[in-house]
């Protein structure tokens, strides 16, 4: 029931999603389609109580459980970052708007932005993590809790793989071609106000003479 569930949260996602964006930018509703967006954190408070119940009624926990778990982490950790990133992609080619900026390619600010990105990650295992504990701390000492307590170092893993690559942007980072081929101005910077005349070549006194 719990995977059924999930799936259903998936697709009720990206229903959601899609209306949302449909009602604010080709129906011209920005409220409704805005209150449309705002309500997809109700799905995985859905499946959260869903997991909750059935622990309760004496389901043992299973892989099911910690895969809800994780399924939730991840949406609170990338989830608003995927409905930024559609909706400016709409407003572009629906609403008008200009192109949203691409991510940066080389030096600190690709680092920058891999390293925003694995924060994300980083919310969506303590998030997850947290369920977790909630989980077994609910089941007791009477259940067998070690199928959660897989999920829980399985998350842990992502999270830290995830931290060597965004780290690997950082020592290894990626210098902007037109930078390494010297395609800026060699003129010195210290009398920038000659920059212009500097660049453009002007003819000698003797070919002012043949002339």
């Amino acid at each position: 029931m719990i995977v059924t569930l999930i799936v259903l949260c998936e697709v009720g996602f990206w229903v959601l999603l899609a209306a949302g964006l449909a009602t604010r930018y080709l129906l011209k509703m920005p409220r409704t389609g805005m209150a449309l967006l705002l309500a997809e954190p109700l799905l995985e408070v859905v499946l959260l109580v869903a997991t909750a119940i059935d622990l309760k009624n004496g389901a043992d926990p299973s892989w099911e459980h910690g895969l809800a778990a994780l399924y939730i982490g991840y949406t609170v950790g990338h989830g608003h970052r995927t409905v930024k990133w559609l909706d400016g992609h709409a407003a572009h080619r629906l609403g008008g708007a200009p192109p949203p900026p691409k991510p940066p390619k080389y030096g600190m600010a690709r680092t920058r932005h891999e390293g925003r990105i694995w924060l994300g990650t980083l919310i969506g295992g303590a998030v997850a993590t947290g369920l977790l504990l909630l989980a077994m701390a609910y089941v007791g000492d009477d259940g067998n809790t070690d199928g959660l307590r897989s999920w829980m170092y399985g998350a842990w893993r992502a999270v830290g793989i995830h931290g060597l690559i965004a780290l690997s942007y950082l020592v290894w980072q990626k210098k902007d071609p037109g930078e390494a081929s010297g395609t800026g101005s060699a003129v010195a910077a210290r009398d920038p106000e000659h920059v212009a005349d500097l660049l453009v070549r002007r003819p000698r006194k003797d070919e002012e003479q043949v002339r």
